[in-house]
C-alpha cells in the first residue's frame, strides 16, 4: 500500500498554504474564488443547523449556500487561521477563529442584534488535482449558540 505521504497527491508546503488563504478568503465573503478551489465532487461531513450531517451538501454551490448561510448570521463575519495549515498527504488541517456581530434572523436566539460573537473550529480539507474534495468541519457550536442565547428565551 502507498504511504499517502509520499504519493503524487501529496501537496505541498506553497500549495497548502496558498489554498488555506483562498479558502478563508472564501469565508470571509470573496465568493468568486469558490469555482477555483472547490471541485463539483466536494462532499461536505459536518453537523449542520438543521441537524442533518452535511451529505445533502455538494460542490461549488452547495460550498457557496454553507458560507452564505453562516454571514447572513454575521454579515461582518471574519475568519482567521489559527493554526496550520498542517499538510499530511493530501489532506490539510486548519484551526480557525471567528468573530463577528450577530445580525438577528436566527430561530431560537434571543440574543439582541449587535451582540459580539468569537468561536473555533477546525477544518479538514482533502484536495485532489488542486481543488477541495472533501471537507470535514468540526466547529464549536456550542459556543456560537450559547452566545446567540438559543434557547434561552
Amino acid at each position: 500500500m502507498e504511504d499517502p505521504r509520499t504519493s503524487s497527491s501529496t501537496i505541498d508546503r506553497h500549495r497548502s498554504t496558498a489554498l488555506t488563504e483562498s479558502w478563508v478568503a472564501l469565508w470571509n465573503g470573496d465568493y468568486d474564488i469558490a469555482e477555483q478551489i472547490i471541485s463539483e465532487d466536494n462532499r461536505v461531513h459536518a453537523a449542520m443547523f438543521d441537524g442533518g450531517d452535511g451529505s445533502a451538501v455538494g460542490g461549488v454551490s452547495g460550498m457557496r449556500e454553507i458560507v452564505t448561510q453562516m454571514r447572513s448570521l454575521m454579515s461582518d463575519l471574519s475568519f482567521t487561521v489559527d493554526v496550520g495549515p498542517v499538510v499530511d498527504g493530501d489532506l490539510i488541517v486548519v484551526r480557525w477563529q471567528a468573530t463577528g456581530h450577530y445580525g438577528g434572523g436566527m430561530p431560537g436566539a434571543a440574543a439582541p442584534a449587535g451582540t459580539p460573537v468569537v468561536f473555533h473550529g477546525t477544518d479538514i480539507l482533502r484536495v485532489a488535482e488542486g481543488r477541495i474534495v472533501e471537507y470535514w468541519l468540526n466547529a464549536d457550536s456550542l459556543a456560537l449558540m450559547t452566545q446567540l442565547q438559543v434557547g434561552a428565551g
